[in-house]
């Protein structure tokens, strides 16, 4: 345990400390379980079909969540939610370990993801409490090193956890992190009071909840079943009807659980745009680059990770370096440099060919990483510092939720155009004198290039965003 706590500075550096590693953990439990889903599918005879719920119950449950949780830590503390947080990811860590059975383990998971939703809304919620405006940026960069550092890390440890003790080692790991952080943050994190006494706003949440996983729930499936699906359309459109209502009760009633009132900032606003528009794009590159890498180019497993480890540990270098400059100058222009940098990145990956230079790949990774992590931090800093400090909860959540809607539709919508494409090509190529071979090379690059021009064009909206959203006034 760190000594002299007393000391104001050390105490701030512990507290930047804990909830970094508390965002490793959550982040992890994204990147860690995918390697490992063959030897589960092997373990519980399931189909990959039913293990993949393991990624995807974790994923829809948190971003469903996040603004209930942010809610919660502004009414009632934000160090009490984020300590609950830990003891109830470490408990579903246990319960997936322990799991006899492929339902039990994706119930475990949801579990863990309430616990990994409370860690994330409240992470930049307690750093922006806790730390001066001059050093925001470079504080909430910290966090974006140990999110980066766990999507480098995660397939790696996940690898090395399965081959030699199993898959359930993978989450017997966060067991020992778990309570030694719990203990280190019940004495270290200092304690927020909540808001002035409010009810809590239980039937906007359960209406906020079941909307989002109607409109979340259904993208898991749209590039199987296709978006002109009768149950993905009517489970969407039902969503957005309860979205709708459930804006409509936030602004009637007197303690509403989303504060409307946030999105009369332009910052805010905006910059909660350009983050989903940012993480539409990032999980595009995130989704279809393996395939390329493992199935068109016959790279192994470990040979492509060498490859894709470029992107995240360039945005674990700029990352912290572009908060520690967005504390001096306009975060807007950072960002919009950074998104402009990432749309050039994408716009360049959908040059890629079946005999595209291995140095080339890299070049073109590293440029979309330093757009994106040259934009995060910026971003996320001056998301922060728009609102009060009664309403970072929310703030720290709404960030969060964005980030994790982000995540889903840059799947859904990779997977969908991609398949699509694939599909339309290679049946069109059929009626010319390639060999299947080379027809499934053309239908595959094919495919890739239209879905990072699109991922391109997304990103390149996100510069135009992240630019109209105006100053920041530093609070």
């Amino acid at each position: 345990m760190i000594s002299n706590i007393k000391d104001p500075r050390n105490k701030i550096l512990q507290v930047i400390i804990i909830v970094s590693i508390g965002a490793f953990m959550s982040a992890l439990d994204s990147s860690i379980v995918n390697i490992s889903l063959p030897a589960m599918s092997t373990y519980f005879n399931a189909s990959l079909t039913t293990v993949e719920w393991v990624i995807l119950s974790y994923l829809i449950f948190i971003t469903s969540l996040l603004l209930t949780f942010g809610r919660l830590g502004d009414l009632f503390g934000h160090k009490i939610i984020f300590n609950i947080g830990l003891a109830v990811f470490t408990a579903g860590s246990l319960f997936c370990a322990l799991s006899p059975t492929i339902i039990i383990l994706i119930i475990a998971r949801v579990v863990q993801a309430i616990g990994a939703g409370m860690l994330m809304s409240m992470g930049p919620a307690i750093i922006t409490m806790n730390v001066s405006p001059e050093r925001r940026g470079r504080s909430l960069g910290a966090m974006a090193v140990s999110v980066s550092l766990a999507l480098i890390a995660g397939p790696a440890v996940g690898g090395f956890l399965t081959s030699y003790f199993g898959w359930p080692s993978i989450f017997y790991i966060n067991l020992p992190i778990g309570i030694a952080l719990f203990i280190w943050a019940l004495r270290v994190l200092p304690v927020t009071k909540g808001g002035e006494k409010q009810r809590f706003d239980f039937f906007g949440a359960i209406i906020l909840f079941i909307s989002l996983i109607a409109i979340v729930f259904p993208l898991s499936f749209a590039d199987k079943t296709g978006w002109s699906n009768p149950y993905i359309i009517a489970s969407i459109v039902s969503g957005i009807i309860l979205f709708v209502l459930f804006i409509f009760i936030e602004y009637r009633i007197k303690n509403p659980m989303l504060d409307l009132k946030l999105f009369k900032s332009r910052v805010f606003s905006f910059g909660n745009i350009s983050l989903m528009l940012n993480f539409i794009a990032q999980f595009a590159v995130s989704l279809i680059m393996p395939f390329y890498l493992i199935q068109l180019r016959n790279f192994s497993p470990s040979e492509a990770g060498l490859i894709l480890i470029a992107a995240p540990i360039v945005i674990m270098i700029v990352g912290p370096t572009a908060g520690y400059i967005s504390d001096r100058i306009d975060a807007r222009y950072l960002s919009s440099a950074g998104m402009a940098l990432a749309s050039t990145g994408l716009f360049l990956l959908s040059t890629l060919k079946a005999d595209t230079k291995i140095y080339l790949i890299i070049i073109y990774a590293v440029i979309v990483g330093f757009g994106f992590g040259m934009f995060q931090t910026p971003n996320n800093s001056a998301i922060m510092g728009s609102v009060e400090p009664g309403r970072r909860g929310t703030a720290s959540s709404m960030l969060a939720t964005m980030r994790n809607l982000g995540m889903v539709l840059g799947v859904a919508i990779a997977g969908s155009v991609f398949s699509t494409r694939q599909n339309y090509l290679t049946d069109v190529l059929k009626n010319t004198a390639l060999n299947t071979s080379q027809i499934q090379s053309e239908a595959f690059t094919g495919a890739l290039q239209l879905t990072f021009i699109i991922a391109g064009g997304i990103a390149a909206v996100a510069i135009f965003t992240s630019l109209v959203r105006g100053p920041l006034k530093k609070k």
